[in-house]
């Protein structure tokens, strides 16, 4: 009989006092053991052996616990055919982009079943196999970004050793419909670039305009963020002081077509920027510039005319009547916001203002920025190679011409140029010295257009019959259809958001007469051409 005075007093607890049993014999059932079983607990002789047949694979304690009567957990009592229709059907007919309802796929289980002779599943069966898919597989094929992105775990932490080391950039709509400076009539929502210091949470710029996110848009919203920011300020009153400047060593972006422009890749290689693309949706490899545009947003639906977040939330709201900001007021309250409440409020994750971190780290900032401020901006634009004729440089059927390329006619070599969509009444040409000089309508009597609109003129004409085009006669459609949204501005939303697009008449001058960025602290030669977004 096993006892002894070192056995442990298991009086409460069979499962230790088998255990305890088991190891003294090896794992073998003897009489000595059936007997002190049966004497300590009451435990059969047939039970003893099935519970010392389970320990010896384990070599665990659970598994020597009495279990539950009935079918035991995970076990299946379905009909193997029926339980391949179910996943069958949640794998080709629920698991899809267009996400089925799980009434639908019960619906389409019961036909399967019934067309083979199989007796159709219960709900709460279907319902069980359904929950015991991995959630984020699941949601991933179904195209459920919010529930994916809710079962992706994310331990890790995103930290940058110093200030312009990597600048996080992004677009978004503003959640606020603006205003034309005309009639004051609601125009539509515009487009917000901005970009983020994510060592210091510094926004480092932003540009804000009625274009569709592009190559340019980015450029401009670099050019803000690179250069002194104090002109800039001054011109919209702002007293309040914005340091960041520098250019960045990497810029982290999305997958977007805007941010895998050639032209952007060239431009980031030239200026020794690194290109740097999170995996594709994947918005949590982002994270610091997408809380930055939900703290705008979130400081945005305070705003008459704001959109809110959804249409739920907007309920009843008249978004479009109580619209009273233009696009000029919205850039100055968003500078605003930024300069005087969000780099002066304690950071969550710094706990301390993101003001004050850049202060105590811009000793760390090499603030050697490009010297000519037209060839960083205009590296950024789309662009081609075209020859030089005796006429000038053709593009788009336009011509252009400036004294600076007299000397190169007749050498019949291409030449690279630079547009910017946004006006096509100027073009950079880029010399044998790598400079750009800015060239002209040759007939200065055209006016500015936008690349859209001569894109849609130029349809518009063709659609018509038109198949041989001159430019004459494409500004002439283009006067025309202005003079058409002239008059619909009063009563189209459509027409006034065309004419606030339009590019703006030049200056007697011929350039901008607005400069957005105070380079005061940098040399540069007095000869440099410098163009400027008005």
């Amino acid at each position: 009989m096993i006892s002894s005075p070192d056995c442990p007093d298991h009086d409460n607890c069979p499962e230790e006092f088998l255990r305890y049993l088991l190891r003294r014999t090896g794992g073998v059932v003897t009489a000595e053991v059936v007997a002190a079983a049966r004497e300590k607990f009451g435990i059969p002789r047939s039970t003893l052996f099935r519970l010392a047949a389970r320990f010896r694979k384990t070599q665990r304690t659970s598994s020597l616990c009495p279990r539950k009567r009935g079918t035991q957990a995970g076990a299946v009592r379905l009909d193997p055919r029926t339980e391949r229709v179910i996943a069958e059907q949640v794998d080709g007919f629920w698991l899809r982009k267009e996400k089925p309802s799980f009434a639908a796929l019960l619906r389409r289980i019961r036909e399967v079943c019934l067309t083979e002779g199989l007796s159709p599943p219960h709900r709460s069966t279907v319902q069980r196999r359904v929950s015991e898919l991995i959630p984020m597989a699941a949601a991933r094929k179904r195209g459920e970004r919010e529930i994916e992105a809710a079962s992706t775990p994310s331990p890790g932490q995103f930290t940058v050793a110093k200030p312009n080391a990597l600048w996080q950039i992004d677009h978004t709509i503003v959640d606020v419909i603006v205003v034309d400076e005309k009639f004051r009539r609601p125009i539509g929502r515009p487009v917000l670039t901005i970009a983020i210091d994510v060592c210091t949470r510094m926004v480092a710029g932003f540009h804000l305009s009625l274009e569709a996110p592009s190559s340019t848009s980015v450029g401009l919203c670099l050019l803000h963020s690179v250069y002194d920011k104090t002109a800039w300020l001054d011109e919209r009153g702002i007293d309040i002081p914005w340091p960041v400047a520098g250019l960045p060593e990497v810029l982290h972006c999305d997958n977007g077509a805007d941010f895998r422009s050639r032209a952007l890749a060239d431009a980031c290689r030239e200026y020794g920027m690194k290109l740097l693309f999170r995996p594709p949706a994947t918005p949590r490899f982002g994270g610091h510039i997408e809380r930055l545009i939900g703290t705008m947003m979130g400081a945005v639906h305070l705003l008459p005319g704001t959109t809110f977040s959804s249409v739920k939330t907007r309920g009843g709201y008249d978004s479009e009547g109580r619209a009273n900001l233009t696009l000029r007021e919205l850039e100055k309250w968003i500078a605003l916001e930024i300069v005087g409440k969000y780099h002066q409020r304690i950071h969550t994750s710094l706990l301390r203002p993101p003001l004050a971190v850049w202060r105590e780290r811009q000793g760390e900032v090499d603030f050697n920025l490009p010297s000519d401020r037209m060839a960083f901006w205009t590296s950024f634009l789309p662009g081609e190679r075209r020859r030089l004729l005796k006429d000038g440089i053709h593009l788009e059927k336009i011509r252009y011409w400036s004294d600076a390329l007299s000397r190169d006619v007749g050498r019949g070599a291409e030449l690279e140029i630079k547009y910017d969509p946004r006006d096509l009444s100027r073009i950079f040409v880029r010399q044998s010295d790598g400079r750009f000089i800015e060239a002209r309508y040759r007939n200065l009597a055209f006016p500015p257009v936008s690349w859209w609109e001569w894109k849609h003129a130029k349809k518009a004409l063709r659609d018509q019959g038109r198949l041989e085009l001159h430019e004459d006669v494409i500004f002439a459609a283009i006067a025309q259809q202005r003079q058409i949204e002239d008059i619909a501005a009063s009563s189209s939303a459509k027409a006034r958001r065309s004419v606030t697009r339009r590019p703006a008449e030049p200056s007697r001058e011929g350039h901008s007469t607005v400069q957005s960025i105070d380079l005061t602290k940098h040399n540069h030669s007095d000869d440099d051409t410098e163009y400027w977004d008005q």
